[in-house]
């Protein structure tokens, strides 16, 4: 690759118009991924919800960000889809508190029933969502750094086993626990799907991010960095 330079880092980093346009994807694929869950759809004869095949998209652009701005400017866009994600519910339970207009009543009940969220999915949900993200960035930056940036098809495989599972297990355990299902198949069913996702899209990351590295002229090593998911100044 050409024309790339090694930052560490500690460097401070421009937030680009590709930057932005990379969160701006991160953040539509969490936040359609949580709406079309509620629909459970079943493929290859196992029931899974619907967002299963938008949500794995969160992690892809996820390896992107930290691979090529590093994980600073990953946590982040982490931090933002957390804040618009909690925007969205809010704006959805006022709509659902709002008296409907007298022609549109009949219309309330599926309202809340397609946007509706229960506290216990919601919890879980958000939960899982930061403890799988933060992870998948931690690992996949830890890893450049061991690996000397080699590898990349490893390092984004190997984050997403780690940041997929925890974000499945947690969601499953918080949401459906003691409620009779069985948890251990709906983990490992979804935690597969979400893995095999991320290995088909391995030729489709490596483009995005060599073409992101040769346009903007980085390749961020975090040799340095405050790995503190909460700081987000450092």
């Amino acid at each position: 690759m050409t024309n790339v330079r090694p930052q560490q880092g500690s460097q401070s980093i421009h937030i680009s118009p590709w930057y932005l346009i990379i969160t701006a994807f991160f953040i539509t694929s969490l936040l359609t991924a949580n709406i079309i869950a509620v629909k459970l759809v079943q493929i290859a004869g196992l029931i899974v919800p619907a967002g299963l095949i938008v949500f794995p998209l969160s992690y892809i652009f996820g390896d992107v960000l930290t691979e090529v701005y590093g994980y600073r400017r990953a946590r982040l866009t982490i931090w933002l889809g957390f804040a618009s994600n909690l925007l969205m519910v809010v704006a959805i339970w006022v709509g659902g508190l709002l008296p409907p207009a007298p022609f549109w009543q009949e219309n309330q009940q599926a309202y809340e029933t397609i946007l509706g969220f229960a506290p216990r999915l919601l919890l879980a949900s958000f939960i899982a969502y930061l403890a799988g993200e933060f992870a998948n960035a931690l690992i996949l930056a830890r890893m450049k750094i061991a690996t000397r940036g080699r590898f990349l098809w490893m390092r984004t495989i190997g984050s997403t086993i780690i940041g997929q599972g925890l974000d499945t297990v947690i969601f499953i355990l918080v949401a459906f626990g003691n409620t009779g299902q069985p948890l251990a198949q709906i983990i490992l069913n979804q935690w597969l799907i979400k893995v095999a996702y991320e290995a088909l899209a391995t030729p489709l990351t490596y483009a995005v991010v060599n073409f992101l590295k040769q346009k903007e002229g980085i390749d961020v090593y975090d040799v340095g960095t405050n790995f503190n998911p909460l700081s987000l100044t450092e």
